[in-house]
């Protein structure tokens, strides 16, 4: 899911740099107690892809009634070809799904774009490297020989550079080959040796397939690399003139992604219901595996910890892989997300 939007972030130049407080909010209304000042709201949500586990608390919030017990009339639309947060900047939805990773040349720019991310959909970073297990390639150092697919984004090359030379191998001798991946399957069994993926869709399938791999996360390789994938953005001037309906919004897709994590089998069916053209059989495990990262350790969903936000920039900084500097806590804002509901 992701090289393929990589590659439209990379003919696009853009930027945003916003200052987002990272502190916890205070005591605020409910949504319920809002709804009735912005009934039947329209509200335009974009996606980053096509419909996957990462949005299935949006299509429950959708289909349990959430979002119109809040007062709103949501639209889930799949994105244009400039991408989900130039549709955001631009006013042509409200909210939208982004990466913290792909978002860093957007914060570390000239020319910001009106955005920020308000709630983040998982807790940790669930992607990693991947590989056959023929291929040996059990430690990042061990890439060093192997080819990989990239999509030539300096920020991806550098995190590769970081956990293969931290495990002594030499990223030199690491064949580069620019392509998209789009089927992971066929990809590793042609000329490709290993590949970026996210676990709870490439990897779920690699495991529905019984193939035999070795899967190296990339959080785990380096705790800097744990950031935030994916994010709910929002556009700065829709938040600032309507902030209650931003909060009864994120308040009814917090209960959707809830609802998720504690049914994942029918918060499956639900996504298959607004997606059928989904492998079932995908779809159901990796909602299993997905359900447990929507909250993880946090207190309620959609929090993001500023030092783990923080620590991903101030690296991007460090190695000068942004056009200008990141100021610290700047582009997240948690105080539209509600009180913790448990």
């Amino acid at each position: 899911m992701k090289n393929k939007r990589w590659m439209k972030f990379l003919c696009v130049v853009m930027a945003v740099a916003l200052c987002g407080c990272g502190a916890d909010q205070g005591k605020k209304d409910t949504a319920s107690d809002r709804s009735a000042d912005h009934k039947n709201t329209e509200i335009t949500m974009v996606l980053d892809w096509t419909p996957n586990t990462n949005h299935t608390g949006l299509y429950v919030a959708e289909e349990k009634g959430y979002f119109a017990d809040a007062g709103l009339k949501v639209s889930i639309v799949q994105p244009p070809d400039g991408g989900a947060t130039d549709m955001v900047a631009s006013g042509g939805a409200e909210f939208g799904v982004d990466f913290q990773d792909t978002l860093a040349a957007a914060f570390g720019s000239e020319n910001p774009l009106p955005i920020t991310a308000v709630g983040a959909v998982l807790q940790h970073n669930t992607s990693g490297l991947v590989s056959l297990k023929k291929t040996g390639i059990d430690r990042p150092g061990k890439l060093e020989g192997h080819s990989y697919a990239t999509w030539d984004s300096p920020i991806e090359q550098a995190v590769l550079k970081n956990v293969v030379e931290e495990d002594g191998g030499d990223f030199g001798k690491v064949n580069l080959i620019s392509t998209y991946v789009e089927d992971i399957i066929a990809g590793l069994n042609a000329d490709i040796e290993s590949v970026w993926i996210y676990h709870g869709w490439d990897g779920i399938k690699l495991e529905l397939e019984k193939i035999e791999t070795n899967y190296l996360p990339f959080a785990e390789m380096n705790p800097v690399f744990d950031y935030y994938s994916p994010v709910i953005i929002a556009n700065d001037t829709f938040l600032k003139e309507k902030p209650d309906v931003a909060k009864s919004f994120l308040a009814a897709a917090q209960k959707g992604y809830e609802f998720a994590a504690e049914h994942p089998q029918e918060a499956a069916d639900i996504l298959l219901k607004a997606a059928p053209e989904l492998d079932e059989t995908l779809v159901k495990r990796s909602q299993e595996y997905l359900s447990g990262q929507y909250l993880a350790e946090a207190e309620h969903w959609g929090m993001i910890d500023s030092s783990r936000w923080n620590r991903y920039y101030a690296w991007l900084n460090e190695k000068k892989l942004v056009e200008h500097e990141i100021p610290e806590n700047a582009g997240f804002d948690n105080s539209y997300l509600p009180e913790a509901t448990k």
